[in-house]
């Protein structure tokens, strides 16, 4: 049984370059349902929902606030504390901003740490070790839990566990790096050795006092952004300024790895961290001849392959290859190649293309916006509003906008008209007209946008009114 409370942590970073052209910057594989139906945000919840005495509190990106604020309101969650970082600075200061907020009633539970984009396929293995590792948590131990080795893998980091053990919480004697294969081969002969899971289970406190002895630095910048921060509802915003100034490292490095408080608890509980297309194809459901699909996909003659398709997607005597299909991107790779995709977008971003970050279909606070056709003078959007969401008021200087309403009720406001819209109906918005559209319907509201003149990028808007803090 638990005895101190337990307060889950959710780390919901990430670049969202080792999944793409699913994953993007803007959209990581956090908030993507990529094994079963719940998005990895939810599916990691879920999960340790049942032994969670508090809401929990996740470390995100300011751009990420209000996916993160809606999945877990889809999944169920109670309000979450979401603290937002206006610069990455990695595990050791997201912790430590964590562990700030846990304590700032005064209160001192036991903080579980996760990664948001995890696989935990044995969830009730999970929920098992995380009560064996509390004891030694509460008695002040900074309890990691380190995976039992299925293979020699090199793209892990590496935990050595004291030999004299057991099969509970024993002491960590060194991290290790990710090694080459004969050293990962090495490591599985030999025994005592674990993938590093990134999973903790510490005291607030006492990973706040470990930090300070061994890194005063990250701690005094976190303090400094915490006590700095702006608060607007569930959100948390770090001072810029103060957090910017804040080291780059991560708990291991800061922490874990100058402790001699570290423990590691070994578990067998179905886990990856899919880190690359072919992780994915490792945990998921796969035919007769290896291959795993996920939309319209049709296999001939072919063998241990991935395939993830939006349209149909027809593989013909092909082995061993990703490929992924979205609405404005197809990857085609060797499996034993996809680490490499995380070049490919690094030359998006290089070139300055949208695709790097941004999906076809953009989210947004109010809803989501797709581009599905554009030409020299016009662009042609499906715009989705959820219910009682709204719009900035906002004018354009470069471009007129028709709205024609496909489903929904949207109520427009035009300069000094406000009116209401149905199926079917229709309006013109001119240029450097003051607008705003909304849904005061219970449905969601879905139009047409078609966009003419002789700019119609993002940035051409001026906003006046704002109910989501965008300036």
């Amino acid at each position: 049984m638990l005895v101190a409370k337990l307060q889950p942590v959710l780390l919901s970073g990430g670049s969202g370059t080792r999944l793409w052209p699913l994953s993007r910057e803007a959209y990581p594989k956090q908030f993507l349902p990529l094994v079963g139906q719940d998005t990895m945000l939810q599916a990691t919840w879920r999960r340790v929902a049942g032994l969670a005495d508090a809401a929990p509190i996740v470390v995100a990106g300011e751009e990420h606030r209000f996916l993160v604020a809606e999945q877990l309101r889809q999944a169920g969650a109670p309000a979450p504390a979401i603290v937002l970082e206006p610069v990455g600075r990695n595990t050791a200061p997201a912790i430590a901003a964590a562990a700030l907020q846990a304590t700032a009633d005064g209160d001192d539970p036991l903080l579980l740490v996760l990664p948001s984009d995890h696989v935990v396929a044995d969830a009730d293995a999970f929920r098992a070790a995380v009560r064996v590792a509390s004891a030694a948590a509460e008695r002040g131990a900074l309890v990691t839990f380190g995976i039992v080795p299925t293979a020699p893998e090199t793209g892990f980091g590496y935990i050595q566990a004291d030999a004299g053990g057991g099969d509970g919480v024993t002491k960590v004697v060194r991290f290790v790096e990710k090694p080459d294969a004969a050293t990962a081969q090495a490591y599985l002969a030999t025994g005592g050795y674990y993938w590093n899971s990134g999973m903790f289970l510490f005291r607030a406190s006492r990973y706040l006092a470990e930090l300070e002895r061994l890194r005063p630095d990250i701690l005094a910048a976190t303090r400094a952004a915490f006590a700095a921060a702006r608060r607007d509802g569930d959100f948390i915003r770090l001072d810029k300024e103060a957090f910017a100034a804040c080291p780059s490292q991560s708990i291991d490095y800061a922490v874990m790895e100058a402790t001699d408080a570290a423990m590691v608890l070994p578990v067998d509980i179905g886990w990856n961290d899919v880190g690359s297309w072919s992780a994915l194809w490792d945990v998921a459901a796969r035919d007769a001849d290896g291959n795993a699909h996920h939309g319209d996909v049709i296999a001939v003659d072919s063998r241990n392959s991935y395939a993830y398709a939006r349209r149909l997607v027809a593989l013909v005597g092909v082995d061993d290859v990703v490929v992924v299909e979205t609405d404005d991107a197809v990857l085609v790779a060797r499996k034993d190649k996809v680490q490499k995709v995380k070049d490919v977008v690094a030359l998006l971003k290089q070139e300055q293309r949208s695709q790097a970050a941004l999906h076809r279909e953009v989210h947004r606070p109010w809803g989501s916006y797709d581009s599905v056709d554009q030409g020299a003078r016009f662009q042609v959007k499906r715009i989705k509003v959820k219910p009682g969401a709204q719009l900035s008021l906002q004018s354009h200087t470069q471009r007129a906008e028709h709205w024609i309403v496909v489903s929904g009720t949207a109520r427009v406001t035009r300069d000094n008209d406000v009116f209401e819209l149905h199926a079917n109906q229709s309006t013109y918005i001119p240029i450097g007209a003051k607008h705003r559209l909304e849904n005061p319907g219970t449905e969601v509201l879905e139009l047409i946008e078609v966009q003419s003149g002789d700019y119609l990028g993002e940035d051409d808007i001026v906003r006046y009114e704002d109910a989501y803090g965008r300036s």
